[in-house]
């Protein structure tokens, strides 16, 4: 069993709409772990599929690479152990992780996804994507915890699972109301897609 508190308050959600007309989504947390080893828990195919996906591809800048049943892109940026760019499912959508020590056994690692702003159509757009990142950090940190599940896919499904992202999906609405250029409406509408789409009706 997982604790969900402290697992929803060890993530730092943070939503902005840049003056580059992008929707920002920026998630932190940190882990009990070196730089290296993050950094190969997150682009070693032998581990990524342990706790997120199968992934492949030809990881170096300027190659590419695919999550399976999930999105791929290209590699923009690639410098171990502290930066990975990459675009995720389109060449407008861009993720960004860095990884920084904050101790000799603790890792910061920031994420932060943009999106052009028309597509994300307000910052309540984050609600499509923010709860699935926080899914994403929690798997890892079971991983770097040598808490892996059989299945993660299977997983993602158990009630557990679904329980956390219903408690995502609340902070991420805060996070989203906090940034205060979303109408009510939107805020309304994202959450119940979000909803619909990490919280399945049973």
């Amino acid at each position: 069993m997982i604790d969900l508190l402290a697992e929803l308050a060890a993530i730092h959600r943070e939503v902005a709409a840049d003056a580059d007309d992008t929707v920002r989504v920026t998630v932190t947390r940190s882990y009990p772990t070196t730089p290296a080893d993050l950094w190969e828990a997150i682009t070693d195919p032998e581990r990524t599929k342990r706790w997120f996906l199968p992934l492949s591809g030809d990881l170096r800048v300027g190659g590419q690479f695919q999550l399976e049943g999930n999105a791929g892109g290209d590699i923009l940026a690639c410098e171990p152990p502290s930066l990975l760019r990459v675009t995720f499912g389109d060449v407008t959508s861009v993720v960004e992780v860095r990884l920084r020590a904050t101790g000799d056994e603790e890792t910061h690692l920031e994420l932060r996804h943009r999106v052009p702003l028309a597509l994300a159509g307000s910052v309540a757009g984050a609600l499509f994507v923010g709860p699935g990142w926080d899914g994403a950090l929690l798997m890892l940190a079971r991983h770097t915890r040598d808490d892996d599940v059989a299945d993660p896919l299977a997983h993602a499904e158990s009630p557990e699972v679904i329980e956390f992202n219903r408690g995502s999906i609340d902070e991420w609405t805060t996070a989203v109301e906090r940034a205060g250029t979303a109408t009510a409406d939107q805020v309304a509408q994202g959450r119940e897609m979000s909803l619909a789409q990490f919280v399945p009706a049973k």
